[in-house]
């Protein structure tokens, strides 16, 4: 299912919601698309709008400060790209580096992405007693990026010039 990006009147990115919902909140006229997919259209018999990759909402939605992103099973399956941690097949599993029954935390630097096979031979140890090495380490988003990472986008060249600037 595609994402869209939603941000705030001011331009802010606030969150990712699915087509199904932008395309909702832009026939509510509660938003309007900032950026299309390029040649593609919905089209209904009394409507024709592009598909939304990126929409804005009309009213300024006021949202407490977040300095961190919050942990997800999904969040660290996107953040790692669906790739294993430990062998670079695809994921569909989420490790604990600390296994929970020793008291490892759901947390963004304690969990990675693993696929099925991996995450069963290593089972509840951790890596190194388990003698696997990991390919890549686990880091924290920050909120903004972790937006940019349930886009599918790697790095902001990719975004358009307003939407490229740093917050």
């Amino acid at each position: 299912m595609r994402e869209t990006l939603v941000l705030n009147a001011s331009f802010e990115p606030l969150s990712t919601v699915s087509l199904r919902r932008a395309v909702v909140l832009v026939m509510q006229d509660k938003a309007v698309v900032e950026q299309a997919h390029p040649g593609l259209r919905i089209r209904a018999a009394a409507m024709d709008i592009p598909v939304p990759q990126v929409i804005r909402l009309r009213r300024y939605v006021r949202v407490p400060f977040r300095q961190r992103a919050p942990w997800s099973r999904r969040g660290v399956l996107v953040r790692d790209r669906h790739r294993c941690a430990y062998c670079g097949r695809r994921a569909t599993t989420v490790d604990h580096l600390v296994p929970r029954s020793r008291g490892g935390a759901d947390s963004w630097l304690n969990t990675v992405a693993a696929c099925a096979q991996d995450n069963q031979f290593k089972a509840d140890r951790t890596p190194e007693q388990a003698g696997m090495r990991l390919l890549t380490q686990p880091f924290e988003p920050t909120p903004a990026d972790a937006l940019l990472l349930a886009l599918g986008v790697r790095d902001r060249a990719g975004l358009p010039e307003w939407l490229a600037r740093p917050a």
